[in-house]
């Protein structure tokens, strides 16, 4: 799950991306409207997180333009406008989900799982390879209807892997996912994280096999039957 957020108060924009990397999920932080549309502009996001009060513009406004140009990605509304006609504008232009600060951050976290499953609902309800199945709303992978427990690191390179089956990822591209965790990333961190999913792969009847691509990647490879 790859979230955006978009608060201009540096401080609550740490404490929820911090909240966001220890549910499992990656998030990139902005703190205008027009940084966030460009991060909008060029990425797929599961989930947007739109304060409404921003130094550059109105989130409502934003919000129904990006509804208008027809985004569909689930919308979750922060804001410290709590009357009851201002939600009700919230919701009518286009958020999925309204949140009044000061809030809890449990809460903030079960709304935003509530929105993820929601959207997860709609599309593929999970990633497929060989005898592998990753559903992306919980991180949660199965083989052959067993868990496959997996560390925070090693469910964000898994869930890049699993949505390009039979393509190679590029090693900065999961170098970057993992920096996303707020971690110092050492030259051989991706190589371990890959290591100790290839040695758990191997422990059950997976039917895909996770390779090296030298001087590239890695790819994830469903085997012939």
């Amino acid at each position: 799950m790859r979230l955006l957020l978009i608060e201009d108060t540096a401080r609550l924009r740490d404490l929820l991306a911090e909240s966001v990397h220890d549910a499992g999920w990656r998030i990139d932080s902005f703190g205008t409207l027009a940084d966030g549309d460009a991060a909008i502009a060029t990425t797929a996001y599961d989930l947007l997180l739109i304060d409404l009060g921003l130094p550059d513009g109105d989130g409502l406004d934003f919000i129904r333009a990006l509804r208008r140009n027809g985004l569909r990605t689930p919308i979750l509304a922060l804001t410290a406008r709590a009357a009851i006609d201002e939600r009700i504008a919230g919701l009518d232009a286009g958020a999925d989900d309204y949140l009044v600060k000061p809030f809890n951050h449990r809460e903030f976290l079960a709304r935003c799982r509530a929105l993820l499953r929601r959207a997860a609902e709609t599309a593929a309800p999970h990633l497929t390879a060989g005898r592998l199945a990753f559903d992306p709303a919980t991180g949660l992978l199965a083989c052959a209807d067993q868990d496959v427990p997996l560390t925070r690191r090693e469910r964000a390179i898994m869930e890049i892997l699993m949505r390009e089956v039979g393509r190679a990822v590029q090693k900065r591209r999961i170098e970057h996912a993992l920096s996303e965790f707020g971690d110092d990333i050492s030259t051989n961190a991706v190589e371990l994280v890959i290591s100790r999913l290839r040695r758990k792969l191997g422990s059950y009847p997976s039917g895909a096999a996770l390779e090296t691509i030298r001087g590239l990647g890695y790819l994830l490879r469903e085997l012939k039957a």
